[in-house]
């Protein structure tokens, strides 16, 4: 049998992205690669992704004429080539080489020509980045219009620092349970097993890991000690400040990474956790399970909530609402592939029917979090102001912590800001009428 080869499995991947699956879920899909091509398919899948409108645009220049639709092969092939020239180690003669024994084995013979030739010039004109440093902005932060153009109304100041952030790796990071071990002893245990790691002061449990490894393989993972958690995704379970003995619904819970964090920091509390899709659920039930932590978990659509939400009000409501995810494009660069500009109104209409339906479900003087993993003031700033305007009884609680920036309400995190994705908080609390 005739051995996988990397390269072709990512072409195939970028292929189902751009027909509009997401990469986690063309990954997960078995194959036939060995592990280390497995890592070296996913490297270049995300690689493929995270450049891709800068790849595109390239190619275009060097072509004489656009290629044909039937030719869309030989298109991909172009872009996994100037991905591997421009933003990888591999060297430049296995690039063309295999580039060109991609597509006389994959698309068509006479295309081997015009790939070596493209490739080439690519190579001559472009390598060094000269090129791409003075380019514009949709080239340089391989971003769609739509989105530059939106960071730049948003942040006028701050939005090539952002969409720069934007195309870096994220780092891995672990969410510590302090309650289980103490942050000196596990970074100790760390080093033990032969890894490196820091904490971040802004986020007491946060542990930064020095290299991303499988999570088979990091310390107290399966015994339920440590997660994965970006280190903003672990400000929500702090600033929605749970007591004990409370009731707190966590209204959009999938995966069920803050659920779990809200559990680990409080005592004696009934948690009901929601999600619309049951297949989102069990994951939330399956890290429950492997944390040894329990709540109240049903498939249920948060924006129709049922009677005893209202009948036995909560004391907190984690409202984390379905969102653009532009905030964590570091982690998951297909999102600019995936999402269109026209994404964005129907995003917001969601988020306002959860907190008028959600809103009622609060006991008096009970605090609602909001949280996004956006960078829209649509989504973020802009939503909760309008809601604040349009309901007497909610009230901002400010938020003076030592991250993000402060907003007309709420504080934004920007991406890459203390190693954290970027995310948006409001805090809420209701007052009489």
């Amino acid at each position: 049998m005739e051995r996988a080869d990397p390269r072709q499995q990512a072409l195939t991947n970028l292929q189902q992205v751009l027909q509009g699956r997401a990469l986690d879920q063309v990954l997960a899909v078995p194959n036939r690669l060995h592990a280390r091509d497995q890592a070296f398919a996913a490297e270049l899948s995300y690689g493929l992704c995270r450049w891709y409108r800068q790849l595109d645009m390239l190619i275009a220049r060097y072509l004489r004429k656009p290629l044909r639709r039937k030719d869309q092969a030989v298109r991909r092939i172009l872009l996994l080539g100037a991905y591997q020239l421009l933003h990888s180690r591999v060297p430049d003669h296995a690039v063309l080489a295999t580039s060109v024994a991609l597509t006389r084995r994959l698309a068509r013979p006479w295309a081997a020509g015009l790939v070596n030739g493209v490739l080439r010039q690519l190579q001559r004109e472009q390598k060094h980045g000269a090129g791409l440093t003075a380019a514009e902005p949709a080239i340089r932060y391989a971003q769609p219009d739509w989105i530059l153009a939106q960071m730049q109304a948003a942040w006028p100041q701050d939005w090539a620092m952002m969409l720069a952030a934007l195309q870096q790796r994220a780092p891995m990071t672990l969410r510590l349970n302090l309650r289980r071990q103490g942050l000196p002893d596990y970074l100790a245990a760390l080093q033990t097993a032969g890894m490196s790691g820091t904490g971040i002061p802004a986020v007491p449990g946060a542990v930064v890991l020095q290299q991303p490894t499988a999570v088979e393989q990091v310390p107290g993972f399966e015994a339920g000690i440590v997660s994965v958690q970006d280190a903003g995704a672990q400000l929500a379970a702090q600033l929605l400040d749970v007591q004990p003995g409370q009731r707190i619904l966590d209204a959009c819970a999938a995966p069920g990474g803050k659920t779990g964090h809200i559990l680990e920091l409080a005592d004696a509390v009934e948690l009901v956790a929601v999600d619309q899709q049951a297949d989102r659920m069990a994951q939330v039930t399956d890290n429950l399970r492997r944390l040894r932590l329990s709540a109240h978990c049903q498939v249920q659509d948060a924006s129709q909530p049922p009677s005893d939400w209202l009948q036995q009000p909560f004391d907190r409501i984690l409202l984390d609402v379905p969102c653009s995810a532009t905030g964590v494009m570091r982690r998951h660069p297909d999102i600019r592939l995936l999402r269109r500009a026209d994404d964005i109104p129907a995003l917001a209409q969601r988020q306002a029917a959860l907190l008028r339906a959600v809103w009622p479900c609060l006991k008096i003087g009970g605090k609602l979090l909001y949280a996004t993993c956006s960078v829209l003031p649509s989504e973020n700033q802009d939503q909760i102001t309008a809601f604040v305007q349009q309901q007497p009884d909610a009230q901002p609680v400010p938020l003076q912590p030592t991250w993000g920036h402060v907003c007309s309400v709420g504080r934004q995190i920007y991406p890459g800001e203390q190693t954290m994705d970027g995310f948006y908080y409001a805090l809420l609390t209701k007052g009489h009428l």
